[in-house]
């Protein structure tokens, strides 16, 4: 199907809630992975007042919160104990905040010397047990989970193709490592005859799926890989019982564009605050 016959659900705390705690428990899945097959990292998580704060190493993406502020009223103690955290491992003090905490929490972080420095649109759709894509396929593209001896292929081929950014290469030439060691996550490819062009994650939490990591290596853009891992991971997930989708994009994006087109609605726009030094 194309836009999903059922309306969705309204983008309130409700929501919010649920998005935002698929999202927090699926990274803190990743961070005990990195705790078992890398243990000198001391990666951890650590929950405060229904807030999930992780560190995955100094520069890594993960190291950051989620949540805050929005299962539990977050007062300047609790931040200080959350800032500790990061402080004692040497890491910046980064929050993901949804809108639907409040502007008292805003007013908080501003007060204690935060920044805006990202803003996300986080994104969702219903899922039924027949969800797909109506959209024509290119059906030379085939896609599937990989399994756990190719996660290093899964890696190598993430990395050409965010090869536009070469300071993420090290972390995903690791997730690679790290995908087998994951509670609820699959790592997906697509590959034409036989050889991968593109690469996909997916992390399934209490019925929500998260899509993230879609990349397609240069060289074979615009053949629709992407196209087939949205759609195969979305009837993957409505296979395991999911009943929402989410991921998250840059405002405005083309990948935003790509998501609203088939089936997805902008729930809040997050914005990130870091403290200042």
């Amino acid at each position: 199907m194309g836009q999903p016959e059922e309306p969705c659900s309204f983008s309130d705390l409700d929501l919010a809630r649920r998005l935002e705690g698929a999202e927090a428990r699926g990274n803190a899945r990743f961070v005990e992975a990195r705790a078992r097959v890398f243990p000198q990292s001391g990666a951890k998580w650590i929950e405060v007042a229904g807030t999930y704060a992780m560190y995955d190493g100094v520069s890594s993406p993960v190291t950051q919160t989620f949540g805050l502020g929005l299962f539990q009223t977050v007062t300047g103690a609790e931040l200080e104990q959350i800032e500790g955290f990061f402080r004692d491992r040497g890491a910046p003090v980064c929050h993901e905040v949804s809108p639907l905490a409040g502007v008292s929490l805003m007013a908080l972080l501003d007060e204690r010397g935060y920044q805006p420095i990202e803003l996300t649109s986080v994104m969702y759709r219903p899922l039924r047990p027949d969800s797909g894509l109506a959209a024509t396929r290119n059906l030379s593209i085939r896609v599937r989970p990989v399994g756990p001896d190719e996660q290093e292929l899964w890696a190598r081929t993430a990395a050409k193709g965010w090869s536009e950014f070469p300071e993420a290469s090290g972390f995903l030439l690791e997730m690679g490592r790290l995908g087998a060691e994951r509670q609820d996550a699959l790592s997906f490819l697509a590959e034409v005859d036989g050889q991968p062009i593109a690469a996909a994650a997916l992390s399934l939490s209490a019925g929500v799926a998260l899509l993230a990591g879609a990349c397609t290596i240069p060289e074979a853009r615009k053949q629709g890989a992407q196209l087939a891992l949205l759609d195969s991971r979305l009837r993957y997930a409505a296979g395991q019982g999911c009943d929402m989708a989410m991921m998250c994009a840059a405002p405005g994006s083309a990948s935003q564009r790509n998501a609203e087109r088939h089936g997805f609605r902008i729930a809040y726009t997050r914005i990130k605050w870091r403290l200042a030094p």
